[in-house]
């Protein structure tokens, strides 16, 4: 059995895992990656509606992700990813529709995303892939 000093609080985790990045960043972000990825860009009412949130506390987030270097925002209130703030986009799209599938495979449902809201963000990147693998073994391909 683990020692007392291996046990931390969640804030514990978080801390220690030092990723500049809080839950609520990473799920704007992969909405932003999302509204992206057909025209390249987004505004921030659009944001906010998607995630069910007032305007100005997606602008307010937004604010943050761009002191990450991940937004830029131009003119005419165009909200664009950055190089990076695309390959960030990009894994926790990928870390969501895995962790998805592997839950509505075990659950025999067709969307578990409330527990998958609930849980990516919680989950490592070896996880991540070792239940793609496990995903593969299935031949459950990428939704």
């Amino acid at each position: 059995m683990d020692g007392p000093s291996h046990f931390h609080t969640q804030k514990g985790y978080e801390l220690a895992g030092g990723s500049p990045l809080t839950a609520a960043m990473e799920d704007y972000l992969e909405m932003l990656c999302r509204l992206c990825g057909t025209e390249g860009f987004t505004r921030v009412h659009l944001l906010a509606e998607r995630l069910n949130v007032q305007p100005s506390s997606a602008s307010k987030m937004v604010d943050g992700l761009k002191r990450e270097g991940l937004v830029k925002a131009e003119k005419y209130g165009l909200l664009r990813l950055t190089p990076r703030g695309e390959e960030v986009g990009r894994y926790l799209l990928y870390r969501h529709g895995v962790l998805h599938r592997a839950l509505c495979l075990l659950n025999h449902t067709e969307s578990e995303l409330e527990q998958t809201e609930r849980i990516e963000h919680f989950i490592d990147r070896r996880t991540v892939e070792n239940l793609a693998r496990l995903l593969e073994r299935y031949d459950l391909p990428p939704r």
